[in-house]
């Protein structure tokens, strides 16, 4: 058996699951080793002294510390959906817009979810506020083509839904109700989509010494 990268992850991290959606359709099996974040494995710290997930170490000694260079590494080797040439616009105004997602969105979000673990920014609804200005900027996108860039899935859409979805579980109840039709339409079927429901199995715990679980399966 020739051997196989292996994926440190964690089921529910929004970054983990981008990288996992791109391994999966990209059909790059790797060994999975699923975590606990509160208990993190000593090889994966060693692995990389960063010790957030995702981290892919290659059979050849290098390391991938960052989710979207998993998902870079992943298509650039086999991209059946052509994830990277959307139907509109550029990689470079993708990654744009991933950067968007990553940076000011996700700083509102992590203070809208978890307002109580910011000195100062405990003011959960503003900071809902202002990432509902960037979902909207997405709802305007989606309107005109269904996709963030033209009529099918590109890699802007997989690296952002996890963050739209985390967005929206703190109070779907709210996020429902808001007129963000399109974006709303989007999420749901992303979430139902057979990719994202393979890659969100609940994988054991890894501890050294585990039988090895291959992903995708």
């Amino acid at each position: 058996m020739p051997e196989r990268p292996v994926l440190y992850s964690f089921r529910r991290c929004p970054y983990a699951m981008r990288a996992r959606l791109a391994l999966a359709a990209s059909a790059q099996q790797c060994v999975l080793r699923e975590i606990v974040l509160r208990d993190k494995p000593a090889e994966m710290i060693a692995a990389s002294a960063k010790a957030t997930v995702p981290v892919l170490c290659l059979p050849d000694g290098h390391v991938l510390e960052e989710s979207l260079d998993i998902m870079m590494w992943a298509l650039g080797r086999n991209d059946p959906e052509r994830w990277l040439t959307p139907k509109t616009g550029s990689l470079a105004e993708m990654t744009a817009l991933i950067a968007a997602n990553d940076g000011p969105f996700k700083d509102h979000l992590d203070r809208y979810k978890y307002a109580g673990r910011y000195e100062g920014s405990n003011d959960a609804e503003h900071h809902r506020a202002e990432g509902t200005r960037f979902l909207c900027a997405l709802n305007a996108r989606l309107e005109e083509n269904g996709q963030l860039f033209g009529s099918r899935n590109s890699l802007a859409d997989i690296a952002i839904f996890p963050f739209v979805r985390q967005f929206a579980n703190t109070d779907r109840h709210w996020f429902d109700a808001q007129p963000l039709k399109a974006l709303q339409r989007w999420l749901d079927a992303h979430l139902a989509s057979e990719l994202f429901q393979s890659v969100m199995c609940k994988w054991p715990v890894w501890v050294p010494g585990d039988d090895e679980t291959l992903f995708p399966a």
